[in-house]
């Protein structure tokens, strides 16, 4: 299982590419750096947050990933 990072930045952006992913019926996973710093009693600046989906997923992600650079 090889991952691919499709994005990085803020929570709340992350959250959204997620659920246009998830639409298209492939799996997301979500690394949070702000919330996992936070718990360790550290803080954490710029793009924290990071999403991946397996390689063999590029294809069927690549519209839901182009329509959110889009802004559509």
């Amino acid at each position: 299982m090889a991952l691919v990072k499709v994005f990085s930045g803020s929570e709340i952006l992350a959250q959204s590419l997620k659920v246009r992913i998830e639409a298209a019926g492939v799996n997301v996973i979500v690394k949070n750096n702000i919330q996992s710093s936070n718990m360790a009693g550290f803080g954490s600046l710029g793009q924290a947050v990071e999403v991946f989906i397996e390689d063999k997923d590029k294809e069927k992600a690549a519209q839901a990933i182009e329509d959110f650079k889009m802004g559509n």
